[in-house]
């Protein structure tokens, strides 16, 4: 029997987003997040005792501004190799952007092996003590398009064999298709375990009668679009049991969203205390680190307007009834409004201005032709704008057809309640 991490994704010194521009917003803890869940990988094998740790590819994250992030890797493989602990991973894309990595000279393992497998050909470490055979081999550029699964070899026999790849399968939203390959391909070398990263979320893609072809996850969110428990994989073989899976988070920040359906509240003050309720709910599932939550309203709600009008402020409001919650340990990082306005009950000729208004909207959420239009005209704008604006965990890109038909969507009460308020006034 065998006992070993599986991690992937660490994305070591990974920049903040956008949190430095809120007052009181922990960024410092943020910035220090990706090291620190290191810190508890390295803190977890100590502790479990394991035979050795995989990372399965983006240790990095592009370019350091210098030395000092190799630095700090290097010194938790100290650890490791004082605690007679091999660590083996191999490049993802984010690494092979990385200049310094061929520049620092990296640590190696107990045995004086080296803690990188090759990127120009699929190494295999045997592990003779252990019954255990590693094969993986990184990325050597960034776009790396190949199916490198196909070089892989086929399981060794009489050992326990491991393969570690950087890929995207068939491809993953929000990844680039990278060492493209099917879980078919994988289970076709009859390994007993294959240890992936790339792709951000924690799930088992293993095919039926094959062996567990994970995706470990990333070890820590680093933004709204990477939310809930972060960490690795304790992965235990057995030559005649069952492989046993175990998720261990290692997250220090946690970010999460919170979805309010505002429905049934008319009052803000409401709303602010639900808010605060269900803020206090999330800390008490995160015990021992910082939530970092985003605040989705959704529903049909005579708010709407009050919310719009002054979205600033009462996200400024919002933020500061957290402040008291267990001793800061939360953070509201945005609010957004995703619920419409209630139609007003107004007549009107189907036939005049406000029905002809009301059928070009409909009109244009139905045509192809005009949502394609629509689309190209925000194409130079989303090209200008900073990728946290596009895609920032909000659901899709502003140029995508949905968006715009939500868009238009929650104009069309407000067009209608403004024109009963000025029918009121005459």
């Amino acid at each position: 029997m065998v006992l070993f991490i599986h991690a992937a994704d660490i994305h070591l010194d990974s920049p903040m987003l956008q949190l430095e521009h809120y007052e009181g917003a922990p960024a410092d803890e943020i910035r220090r997040s990706t090291r620190r869940a290191l810190t508890n990988l390295i803190d977890l094998a100590i502790e479990k005792q394991v035979d050795f740790v995989l990372i399965a590819g983006d240790l990095y994250d592009g370019d350091w501004p210098d030395h000092n992030t190799g630095l700090f890797f290097t010194s938790e493989v100290a650890r490791l190799r004082a605690a007679e602990i091999p660590l083996y991973f191999i490049s993802g894309n984010h690494d092979a952007a990385n200049k310094l990595t061929k520049a620092l000279p990296l640590p190696t393992n107990p045995d004086g092996s080296p803690v990188q497998l090759s990127s120009t050909k699929v190494d295999s470490v045997i592990l003779e003590d252990l019954g255990v055979a590693i094969h993986g081999r990184g990325f050597r550029k960034q776009a790396e398009t190949d199916n490198l699964s196909e070089k892989y070899p086929r399981a060794t026999r009489d050992l326990l064999n491991i393969g570690m790849l950087h890929t995207s399968l068939q491809g993953a939203q929000g990844h680039a298709p990278y060492a493209p390959c099917t879980p078919q391909q994988l289970a076709d070398k009859e390994y007993d375990y294959w240890a992936l990263g790339h792709i951000h979320i924690r799930e088992d893609r293993a095919i039926e009668g094959s062996c567990p072809i994970v995706f470990s996850g990333n070890t820590q969110g680093r933004s709204v679009r990477e939310t809930g428990a972060k960490g690795c994989v304790l992965v235990e073989l057995d030559p005649i049991a069952p492989p046993k899976l175990e998720f261990q988070p290692l997250d220090v920040c946690r970010w999460e969203i919170c979805e309010i359906d505002a429905t049934e509240i008319d009052r803000i003050d409401d709303l602010i205390q639900q808010c605060k309720t269900r803020m206090q709910a999330i800390c008490a599932n995160n015990p021992d680190r910082t939530s970092i939550v985003r605040v989705r309203v959704v529903g049909q709600t005579p708010l709407y307007s009050t919310l719009q009008a002054r979205l600033e402020h009462w996200q400024s409001v919002m933020r500061q009834e957290t402040f008291d919650i267990d001793e800061g340990s939360i953070w509201m990082e945005r609010l957004r409004v995703k619920a419409t306005a209630p139609r007003e009950a107004i007549t009107y000729d189907a036939s005049g201005p406000i029905g002809e208004l009301l059928q070009t909207i409909g009109s244009v959420s139905a045509d192809p032709d005009a949502m394609a239009a629509i689309q190209s005209a925000l194409e130079p704008l989303v090209a200008k704008l900073p990728i946290e604006l596009v895609e920032d965990g909000d659901g899709v890109a502003w140029n995508h057809q949905d968006q715009i038909r939500q868009w238009l969507d929650e104009a069309e009460p407000l067009l209608l309640n403004r024109l009963a308020t000025l029918e009121a006034d005459v």
